[in-house]
């Protein structure tokens, strides 16, 4: 369910990253139905392309524009930036939310795991976000919103690499958000726990393997940790990101939004 206006964020052009994971493609629907005209961009070109086809079947006025890109390369950063700016204009809304899961305890952790995930959860995001950062100094108006993770803000056993990545994300989002916030540009974050997606998905299945339970075993011990009796479904992340990136939001600067049915109170 959508309580915002269609219209509230035309002019507007929103960058979408890891656009073809269940929080993107979620987030990406929910701003094109905001008026805002949308980049979404990703490794696989086949899912971006079937997400570009639903947003067009669901809105047919829809400005979408679909770029691959890997972030990890430096290269391909600069191109992303540069043609959408050339299709869309202005970057005036960016959502960092390309992401990767693996669980591995301490023992199994090798510097090219390390490496790699801290790449594609942080690296990559923070480099991307630079150079989306200098067109909305110039222009003066910008907002960002950063998809790290309850893991961000408590370890989790066998995610290692996986918190310090989401932990950094958050510490990211705070330095930029009082460096940015003069240049009348909101930097904040969003941290879900579990998520109705592929991903939420798999990190059920790693660790229930990891602690020899069956799947239904898991999801029972899943959604009686959660207060609210329940994991949380995209659109309530997405939601929670087109709030951030709005001007109903315009003194919300440097936070980490949890998203946890509660359990984090618990």
């Amino acid at each position: 369910m959508s309580i915002f206006s269609k219209t509230v964020f035309q002019g507007k052009h929103a960058l979408i990253t890891g656009a073809t994971g269940g929080i993107g493609s979620a987030t990406a629907k929910l701003l094109v139905g905001m008026g805002a005209a949308v980049t979404i961009t990703g490794r696989n070109e086949t899912q971006l392309e079937i997400l570009n086809k639903e947003i067009r079947e669901q809105y047919t006025d829809a400005v979408v524009n679909v770029i691959r890109a890997d972030l990890t390369h430096e290269s391909e950063r600069l191109e992303l930036v540069e043609e959408a700016v050339r299709q869309a204009g202005p970057i005036t809304f960016l959502v960092n939310n390309a992401g990767a899961f693996q669980y591995e305890p301490i023992e199994e952790l090798t510097q090219e795991s390390i490496d790699s995930l801290m790449n594609i959860n942080f690296t990559s995001s923070v480099l991307l976000t630079q150079l989306v950062y200098e067109g909305m100094k110039e222009w003066r108006d910008g907002s960002i919103v950063n998809v790290s993770s309850l893991s961000g803000m408590r370890g989790v056993p066998g995610t290692i690499a996986y918190s310090a990545s989401k932990f950094a994300m958050i510490g990211f989002t705070h330095a930029l958000a009082l460096e940015a916030i003069g240049h009348n540009i909101r930097v904040n974050a969003v941290c879900p726990g579990y998520v109705d997606t592929n991903m939420g998905h798999d990190v059920v299945s790693a660790t229930a393997v990891a602690g020899k339970v069956s799947l239904e075993q898991r999801w029972q011990q899943v959604n009686a940790g959660i207060p609210s009796g329940r994991i949380t479904q995209p659109d309530e992340v997405a939601n929670t990101i087109a709030f951030l990136l709005s001007d109903a939001a315009g003194n919300i600067v440097g936070e980490a939004v949890k998203i946890s049915g509660g359990a984090l109170v618990r």
